[in-house]
């Protein structure tokens, strides 16, 4: 038993030692790996920025520009990495390595379906021209404008100011409303008047209303007015103008304006905007006391 402890010391030390000697022997190797390493970093960064730079006078958004420039970065530090393996004679290390990224690649592609869909999914949307900093957007359920767009979700913010998160997945897979795609909007906006109204004279106050308070309606045939339905306590319309401005909250803002400009308008005609009322139809031969 002592002697075979005594041989294990011994191998143990034998090969202590010739690690040792190896050591000292890639001593020089290995610091040399070190500063091409930290070279490799800081041509990185150098690259990266003037990838940027460069892509700045491309018509790419400015999304995908940083996409590219990361990307560039990454590969110039994967170069460096072949590199620092070559110098420090790993090249049996670097296939070991290659064969077993195969196997990590796919089980980690497995395990982060999502996050890899999303990722997809943010390189199209920062390719594609119809999303875009500063677009007023509806996607999802939310309505607002878009801040940030990276590989995991677009950002947009609503018009109470709070920031909603949407996956570029969803974003991506489901209809996209971009109100900034166009020049103007077009605002909807219906109210009611009361069955003795004289209707024409109501249309033409209407229109005419609009076309005062509104600057981009230059006359009050660009107004579409339509008579909609016989509601129950009143005669209905619908109008619909247009306005310069892509931003969802300019619309709503037009249609407070509109509302403000058409009670005062009439108000000072004696024109009544009816609210519902009942009936109520009592027959006669019911005795009521007069109690």
């Amino acid at each position: 038993m002592k002697i075979q402890l005594k041989e294990a010391w011994t191998e143990m030390l034998n090969r202590l030692h010739s690690w040792a000697d190896a050591l000292v022997l890639n001593l020089p190797n290995m610091v040399l790996a070190i500063i091409v390493f930290i070279i490799v970093i800081f041509v990185s960064r150098y690259v990266s920025k003037l990838s940027l730079r460069l892509l700045q006078k491309s018509s790419l958004q400015q999304t995908m520009k940083n996409i590219i420039a990361k990307l560039v970065s990454v590969l110039v530090i994967l170069i460096g990495l072949f590199l620092v393996l070559g110098i420090l004679d790993l090249s049996k290390t670097l296939n070991t390595i290659l064969a077993g990224a195969g196997v990590a690649g796919l089980a980690v592609g497995l395990a982060l379906q999502g996050a890899l869909a999303n990722t997809y999914s943010g390189i199209v949307l920062s390719y594609i021209k119809q999303v875009k900093f500063g677009d007023w957007i509806e996607s999802n359920g939310y309505e607002g404008e878009v801040i940030d767009l990276d590989l995991r979700a677009v950002t947009i913010k609503q018009p109470d100011n709070n920031l909603v998160y949407i996956p570029n997945k969803l974003v991506l897979e489901n209809p996209i409303k971009n109100y900034s795609s166009t020049a103007q909007s077009r605002v909807i906006l219906g109210c009611g008047v009361a069955y003795d109204t004289d209707l024409e004279f109501a249309k033409d106050l209407v229109c005419d209303t609009i076309a005062k308070t509104f600057g981009a309606v230059e006359r009050a045939a660009d107004v579409i007015f339509l008579y909609t339905e016989f509601s129950d306590s009143s005669i209905n319309f619908e109008i619909r103008f247009w306005i310069a401005s892509t931003s969802a909250l300019e619309v709503a803002k037009a249609k407070t304006t509109a509302v403000i400009a058409i009670k005062k308008a009439f108000d000072a005609h004696d024109i009544t905007i009816p609210f519902p009322i009942r009936t109520l139809d009592i027959p006669r031969d019911i005795p009521i006391s007069s109690s």
